[in-house]
């Protein structure tokens, strides 16, 4: 796999540019509005009508939903932690289940020889389940499975020291920069790994 496309794809599975825009600005307004504003329910509504906007712009433009949907739901979800608790940290604590939960799973998939990536990228790539039955191809998937297992784990190890400190402004920073471009980046990290080992094709 060494072509542009195949890289766009991969890179496209994993949220592109707009999952950065879609993910990263509501967080940022509810850090602004927060510190401005020092009340948590106005930055929780900010935060909420900024991704509510997000996903109207993208339904108006017929554009993929699936990230902006997605977080969305996810800011409603912190939202109601946080507004549940009146602690403005508990906003992140999804996140990090959220990243608890991914990093077991790839974890546990990688040790069980069914890579997450493979069943993510391999009908993304046309090559559906064909690589369960080439060794190379396998291997490349664990590797790059790795990736995603030390970056959700790395979070939590970042951020949930932070979050037990309270440190709000600190935790949404770290959080911001682990989020959506660390996220990019191990997709690229991830091709980088797969593309030197050729996509399995279907016999004709």
């Amino acid at each position: 796999m060494n072509s542009h496309e195949d890289r766009d794809k991969v890179l496209a599975a994993f949220g592109g540019k707009k999952g950065l825009i879609d993910s990263g600005v509501p967080s940022v307004v509810f850090l602004v509005v927060f510190n401005v504003s020092k009340d948590l329910r106005t930055a929780l509504i900010a935060s909420l009508i900024i991704s509510a906007s997000l996903t109207i712009v993208r339904l108006a433009k017929r554009d993929t939903l699936q990230h902006a949907v997605s977080g969305f739901i996810g800011s409603l979800i912190c939202a109601w932690f946080a507004n549940r608790t009146g602690n403005a940290s508990d906003l992140y604590i999804p996140k990090l289940l959220t990243n608890l939960a991914y990093g077991s799973a790839y974890l546990i998939a990688n040790l069980a020889g069914w890579p997450l990536l493979g069943l993510l990228l391999g009908p993304i790539l046309g090559e559906n389940l064909l690589w369960r039955n080439h060794p190379e191809r396998k291997r490349a998937y664990i590797r790059a499975g790795w990736l995603w297992v030390a970056m959700f784990f790395a979070r939590i190890a970042v951020q949930y020291p932070i979050y037990r400190s309270g440190n709000v402004n600190l935790l949404g920073t770290v959080n911001l920069a682990m989020g959506y471009p660390l996220f990019i980046a191990t997709g690229y990290g991830t091709w980088l790994i797969l593309k030197d080992v050729p996509t399995v094709k279907a016999e004709s």
